[in-house]
Order: structure tokens, then sequence, then C-alpha cells
């Protein structure tokens, strides 16, 4: 498998091949429904939102406590097609990448290519093994809503596959 590093490029991008199999490392967001409906909510009403989307990828993601010791808990994806509502308009704030298990609707699929951006799936069912490739997390919005609060992760081989360019 290739190692990726995030943040994406558009040069990046353009090398998938359909079905590749990457090992990501670098810095992603998260983010779930509650978090989206935000910040949808704050673009449509020409509100400033509390990150930027441009370059960044999102992980669909809603972690659990960390034990003690541990960087994060179990961090499996979320069924994607739930952000297909959202997703056109953030990929036109410059979000580049996203990472969850399941299909997108054609809308999505459509504005993925118009944007040169890229939809990965990973493994469903493995949210244990995947925060081990979690190194650090931190919650850089909407701390209210608690698991699905916006972090920054930092990753390290994160195994996902390009399915959608």
């Amino acid at each position: 498998m290739r190692k990726i590093y995030l943040p994406l490029t558009k040069d990046v991008i353009k090398t998938f091949k359909p079905r590749e199999q990457v090992l990501l490392s670098g810095t992603l967001l998260t983010a779930r429904d509650a978090a989206h409906k935000r910040l949808l909510d704050a673009l449509k009403s020409g509100k400033k939102i509390p990150i930027s989307l441009k370059g960044e990828t999102i992980y669909y993601t809603g972690p659990t406590p960390a034990r003690i010791g541990e960087v994060i808990g179990s961090c499996g994806p979320t069924t994607s097609s739930r952000m297909d509502p959202f997703t056109p308009l953030l990929l036109k704030y410059g979000l580049v990448g996203m990472i969850g298990k399941g299909e997108r609707s054609k809308e999505v699929i459509s504005a993925i290519k118009k944007y040169g951006a890229v939809y990965f799936v990973t493994i469903g069912g493995a949210g244990a093994y995947l925060s081990e490739k979690v190194k650090t997390a931190e919650v850089i919005a909407y701390k209210d809503l608690g698991p699905e609060a916006i972090y920054r992760l930092r990753v390290e081989d994160f195994p996902a596959i390009a399915e959608v360019l």
C-alpha cells in the first residue's frame, strides 16, 4: 500500500487509482451529522465557520471517550450517506477528502468529481483497531456536541481505500 501524507493536494488526488488501498498519515478532521448541520447552516447564512475547510479531509466518526493512557476511544467510520445533504457545499468551500463507509449519492459523486476531491472508505466495525492509528486528538469546534464535536486528529498509517475520485 502506498503511504499518503495529509493534507491532500489536488495533484496527489489525481494520482489515485479507483479502489487503491492507501495508508494515510498526517492531520484530518472528524465530523458527523450534527457538526455538518452547524457548518452548513453557518455557511448558508453567511456566518464565519470555526474551521477552515480548504485542503482538509473529514473523517466521518464520533469517537468514544479515551480510556486512561489512550489518545482516543474507538473511532470507527459512520455511514457516509448521512452527510450527503451537506457535502456538495463543503466541497465548494475547499474540502478535498472524506473518509467513511458506504455509498454516496449521485449528487455527491458528481460534486466530488467537479471539485477534484476524493472519498475514501475504511473498515467498518474496526473502531478499536482504527483508534490505534490516531496519535493525537483535540476538540477544535462545537465541544458541546460531545463525540460529534469536530476534532483534529493526527493519524499514522490509517488504512483507507480510494473509492470515488
